[in-house]
């Protein structure tokens, strides 16, 4: 027991470390871009530019395209599931791209109105980050209706709320206050705070699958690149640097809605490493305990489907294949086997007096007493209403003889249940054939067989013929 308990320890230890090593590189990664942000901060001149109109529009439509199929599956797998979460994030795509959208398009009005290409960067990462924190709320709570997913009008709605918010920022770009500092500040600061609540929130409730755990780091590079953002100036590193932040972080939160896509369409029913496990465990138990279920039914029908249902005796068909195997193994080089052919006699006298009851009690006893007198690999089939046949491997005439004696003088020395449990008087007539001697077929050995039964009927009944 102490040695099981040691064994037992260094596994948990282990464990532990191993649990411990995971969250801490899972922590690593996501604050990766924090680093590259304190080098540009302080060890690079902000000065320094990069100033590419056509890199940055090839860029923004890249991210638009990317956005706008990123939106699609999102839908796809919110119409499938229904997950408030994954309507929000639909909505973050999208929003995200209406705006960020003409960030692009206005790249060459950067020495024109400078407010009019800034301005729309951080607006689409807040509007963004407003919506993915409403996802967040929302996550595990009922999934709405298939009406509601279905409903064009609410989606039409949001669609023309972006715009809305596009012709507001134009608005804002071209009034007094655009060159304040105070309105990018406000929009990229705001987007920084609830994208930083949003991370806040999935700590305190503690929610830890793996597509939530890359939906946090998602939303970790998010409040990131807007501290990048609000350090940055525009075209400088630290403002490249902030637009590959965010991009990586939308990768990898669009890896994964693909993951959610091909397996469950929800982006909470995505089972960590510990969860499949078990989950598999418990099926792999399910279908062991079907499996066994399954076999002892089809050994249940193979014994129905061989055995007489009154007597429990083989049926013709079993016995019939027992004969051919036999056959088969005399054929082989085995020795040879004998049948006795039994039919109770005046049974029907018995049915008249007693009733069928009393005869199907007759017949159960019956081949009890057969079975009490035969040898142990011998074997009894009913082939009729009280006709019965008895298999003898490795047994020639004289052995059948012995045989079909203890059967005849066992059921004639017993007294049988009858009606209302009145004993009755019971024999039989008993015909025996032998494979080789009296015939090399099933056919012929059976007819040779009900022929000497025929004969001990004849010849007074309760007898044994086997010549």
């Amino acid at each position: 027991m102490n040695a099981t308990i040691a064994a037992r320890e260094p596994q948990t230890l282990v464990r532990f470390v191993t649990r411990a090593y995971a969250r801490f590189l899972l922590v690593g990664f996501a604050l990766l871009p924090a680093y590259l942000i304190a080098y540009l901060y302080f060890f690079q001149n902000p000065a320094l530019k990069f100033e590419d109109h056509l890199f940055h529009e090839i860029a923004i439509a890249a991210a638009t395209l990317e956005g706008l199929f990123v939106a699609y599956v999102t839908w796809q797998c919110y119409r499938s599931s229904g997950e408030p979460l994954l309507r929000w994030l639909t909505l973050g795509f999208l929003g995200f791209v209406l705006i960020y959208a003409l960030h692009g398009i206005f790249t060459g009005m950067a020495h024109h109105n400078m407010w009019l290409f800034l301005l729309y960067g951080p607006a689409s990462r807040f509007a963004m980050s407003a919506l993915l924190l409403a996802g967040l709320l929302s996550y595990n709570h009922p999934p709405d209706s298939t009406a509601k997913r279905s409903d064009p009008r609410g989606w039409l709605a949001w669609i023309a709320l972006f715009v809305v918010v596009d012709l507001a920022v134009a608005w804002v770009a071209y009034s007094p206050i655009a060159g304040s500092l105070a309105v990018r500040l406000s929009m990229e600061g705001g987007a920084m705070i609830l994208s930083a609540l949003n991370v806040a929130a999935l700590m305190l409730r503690r929610i830890r699958t793996p597509l939530m755990v890359i939906y946090g780091i998602s939303i970790t590079s998010f409040a990131l690149a807007s501290l990048a953002f609000i350090l940055g100036r525009p075209w400088n590193h630290m403002w490249w640097l902030a637009h590959a932040i965010f991009a990586a972080g939308f990768f990898l939160l669009s890896y994964g809605v693909v993951q959610a896509f091909h397996t469950t369409r929800s982006f909470s029913n995505i089972y960590s490493q510990e969860e499949l496990m078990a989950r598999l465990a418990e099926a792999t138990a399910r279908t062991e305990s079907a499996l066994q279920e399954l076999q002892r039914t089809n050994e249940k029908l193979k014994h129905l489907a061989a055995t007489d249902p009154l007597t429990g005796a083989a049926n013709r068909r079993q016995f019939i294949e027992r004969v051919e195997a036999e056959i088969g193994r005399v054929r082989h080089g085995g020795t040879t086997f004998s049948l006795l052919a039994l039919d109770l006699d005046n049974f029907k006298a018995i049915n008249d007096a007693y009733g069928h009851l009393a005869g199907d009690e007759v017949l159960r006893e019956f081949v009890h007493k057969c079975l009490d007198a035969i040898r142990p690999y011998d074997g009894v089939a009913r082939v009729g209403g009280e006709e019965f046949m008895v298999l003898l491997p490795q047994a020639g005439l004289d052995k059948a003889l012995a045989i079909g004696e203890r059967i005849r003088s066992s059921v004639a020395g017993s007294a049988f249940n009858a009606g209302s449990g009145k004993p009755g008087e019971v024999t039989v007539s008993v015909g025996g054939s032998q494979f080789g001697r009296d015939g090399n077929t099933i056919d012929t050995i059976l007819r040779v067989a009900d022929e000497r039964l025929y004969s001990a009927k004849h010849l007074g009944r309760n007898r044994v013929v086997i010549a």
